[in-house]
């Protein structure tokens, strides 16, 4: 793909994004009493936790009312921990767990034992968004977990919840900071934050910008990475404000492939690296990902107790997709796992062109009104979503064999031309919903909700013709009772349905690209949550969840047959113990296993890639005599995880051992003249262990290392 296009979109966005503050200033004129109240823009109070979140219903709410366990990761919190992706975020989370994050690609998450889907269960300010590249966080303010269930509230989503990233919005307050990171074999950073409103306070912006050159720590796993947002608010008139963000990012590198397991016998490999680049041939190319969204909202006030909100956001990829893979042995007839020896066949896989896009709107109405001496607040609604995969299918050319001991370079080898881009894809969802909070007594409130999900999905192969096709309707129901035992303490039980998106055939099966058809899941949740002290919060929650089981049996096609039940207890405190030390710790246990399906080799066993226990505990703190130096650490633990291909059966010789891993880093925040100054240092994996953070069953199963020994420095200057 050629470099010119990709920046040439980047000069018209920024350009754009530049000249429009003082464009519009310009043009605004003062409205007498035409204007708006203040714009709240939400963010984490002074201890750095969130007390809100938008994600656990159709809007803010306070975590304590909300019958779900969410967790949110604020700007603050991002920031002193020098956080570049989600998957640098969400690993203080102990229910979250990294799903294939192969090294160059997307982050790509399972919570609650259950995989998200990249074209469902990843949200922007509560619409979809394509998560197949790695989304950016120079422009978010936070991010939003829901664990469990949000059919509800997104309809089709993976079992295991969703993230909302909420974008960053303008400030009353003028935002002006740089930053700049030095991290791993000399990765360089530079990013800004700008943000402010007109002199009359109509018109607010939101600018942020960063480029990235990458060296990553695999030598060999080089690119770059460019990235402008904006957003902007335009107050309309006292009742009505009209809200846009936009941004674009092109990132290009040579991804990591994993490891397969080994031979017949399937054997963990042993003596590999962290560091280990099985794409360094030199014919290899980068993953070439060029996304970009687009999102408008509008919200008008009807009276003093209704509202109405109307969302539009479109999300798109394209890709130029690119791999040297290690992948089968053919002297051992192994379609999916390396050789006893540690060889494997090379493949050059390849494919240009892609283009993904989602369409998604929202219409709401929201109000509060009495009948008799209960209080009801009702959310309805209706939305759409479009989807469009085009896509070729892959050049997958034999190229020779190699080993993870002893690589072999092909310096001579010929690429060999792509195949045609064709529609796919084609996706068609509407649902309405209604949700009504209602106020049993002044204690206990009662949520019920349902959503109505129409869902058209076409599949075609390259010639155009379909290969499957859905056409479904499903009502979605959900109800929770919230006790609050006392104002700082609260109670809650909840039953859920949702709708999984259905799952995707590996390759290596008879049915292989084939996306299964969505299906019912159910979760029944028990959970406590409490602000313990104004600066310590605590929640706990026991759940089970059930869905559809999906596995590859030994035909081998990717089948629908039994139930996945999963089964858990959570638990998460964060809080300041003293002035000076702030701790904060969850923890997960999980039970992960096949019911009902008939199939001998994995009933009763336990699901890929779910450990059964994982914690994480952070803590901060500031030296009493020098308080603008502190220090912080990280402990995270996980036990033993079953790696299973492809879902198939789990057996003792498949398990990856558990891990301990210690992060430390130290702040120290400073001036220089009125120059706010902030440097952040910090050495992930201090002891330098090596683990398998990553035993993911996706495109027919691949271990993946945890990050070696890293280390990284910032500079945040506010202006």
């Amino acid at each position: 793909m050629s470099v010119f296009p990709s920046r040439y979109k980047l000069s018209v966005l920024a350009v754009s994004c530049a000249f429009a503050p003082a464009a519009v200033a310009q043009n605004a004129q003062p409205s007498g009493d035409n204007v708006l109240p203040e714009v709240v823009v939400t963010s984490a109070p002074a201890d750095g936790m969130a007390r809100n979140a938008s994600v656990g219903g159709f809007s803010e709410t306070p975590l304590l009312e909300t019958p779900a366990a969410i967790n949110v990761i604020t700007q603050e919190q991002m920031q002193d921990r020098s956080v570049r992706s989600a998957t640098d975020a969400v690993k203080w989370d102990a229910s979250v767990q990294n799903s294939y994050n192969a090294v160059g690609l997307a982050d790509w998450f399972a919570i609650r034992g259950f995989v998200l889907d990249q074209g469902a269960s990843y949200r922007k300010d509560g619409m979809v968004i394509l998560a197949q590249a790695m989304v950016p966080m120079e422009n978010k303010e936070r991010i939003e977990i829901l664990k469990g269930l949000a059919g509800l509230q997104s309809g089709i989503a993976s079992s295991g919840g969703i993230l909302n990233y909420v974008t960053k919005r303008p400030t009353d307050v003028p935002v002006r900071s740089a930053t700049f990171e030095v991290r791993e074999r000399g990765t360089v950073y530079s990013a800004v934050d700008l943000g402010g409103r007109s002199a009359d306070g109509m018109f607010g912006y939101r600018i942020n910008a960063a480029a990235e050159d990458i060296k990553s720590y695999v030598k060999g796993s080089t690119g770059d990475r460019r990235f402008i947002s904006g957003a902007f608010d335009w107050r309309l008139s006292s009742r009505a404000l009209l809200q846009l963000d936009l941004d674009y990012q092109h990132k290009s590198q040579l991804t990591v492939p994993g490891f397969q397991l080994l031979g017949p016998e399937q054997r963990i490999p042993t003596g590999v690296s962290g560091k280990q680049m099985l794409n360094d041939q030199r014919w290899s190319r980068p993953v070439i990902d060029d996304s970009d969204n687009i999102g408008l909202k509008f919200d008008y006030q009807l009276t003093d107790n209704w509202r109405t909100t109307l969302q539009a956001n479109k999300s798109t990829l394209r890709r130029d997709d690119a791999v040297a893979l290690p992948s089968g042995c053919q002297t051992q007839s192994l379609i999916v796992g390396y050789c006893s020896d540690g060889s494997y066949s090379l493949y050059d896989l390849r494919r240009e062109n892609d283009k993904r896009s989602i369409m998604t709107t929202q219409a709401l109405l929201q109000g509060n009104f009495m009948t008799g001496t209960m209080r009801h607040d009702l959310t309805t609604g209706v939305s759409t979503l479009n989807r469009r995969d085009n896509f070729a299918d892959y050049v997958f050319n034999y190229v020779g064999e190699s080993s993870i001991y002893n690589p072999a370079y092909y310096n001579n080898y010929q690429l060999v031309g792509v195949n045609p881009v064709h529609l796919r894809r084609k996706d068609e969802e509407r649902a309405v919903f209604v949700q009504d909070v209602m106020a049993l007594t002044s204690q206990l409130k009662l949520h019920a909700g349902v959503r109505y999900v129409q869902l058209k999905r076409d599949q075609f192969n390259s010639s155009g013709v379909v290969t499957r096709r859905t056409d479904d309707n499903f009502i979605l129901p959900n109800v929770a009772l919230v006790y609050n035992v006392k104002p700082t303490l609260a109670i809650y039980g909840s039953y859920s349905q949702g709708l999984e998106p259905g799952g995707e055939a590996p390759t290596g099966t008879t049915n292989a690209e084939v996306i299964m058809d969505p299906s019912k899941s159910k979760q029944v949740e028990v959970g406590v949550k409490a602000d313990v002290t104004p600066d310590l919060s605590m929640s706990a929650a026991v759940f089970q969840i059930k869905r559809k089981n999906e596995y590859v049996d030994a035909t081998p096609t990717y089948v629908v047959a039994g139930t996945q039940v999963n089964r858990g207890v959570e638990f998460a405190a964060q809080g300041r113990v003293t002035r000076d030390w702030m701790l904060g710790t969850s923890f997960t246990a999980l039970q992960a296993k096949a019911e009902g399906t008939g199939d001998a080799r994995i009933e009763g066993k336990r699901v890929g890639n779910v450990p059964r226990f994982k914690s994480a505990v952070f803590t901060e703190y500031a030296l009493p005599d020098m308080p603008a130096i502190k220090l912080n650490a990280t402990w995270i633990y996980s036990t033993s995880k079953i790696f299973a291909p492809s879902n198939e059966i789990a057996a003792l010789n498949k398990k990856v051992d558990g891990y301990h891993v210690v992060n430390l880093g130290a702040r120290y925040a400073t001036k220089f003249g009125n120059t706010a100054t902030t440097f952040r240092f910090g050495v992930d994996n201090v002891f330098n262990k090596f683990y398998w953070g990553d035993a993911s069953s996706a495109f027919g199963g691949y271990l993946i290392p945890g990050a070696p020994r890293v280390f990284r420095l910032s500079a945040q200057f506010d202006f």
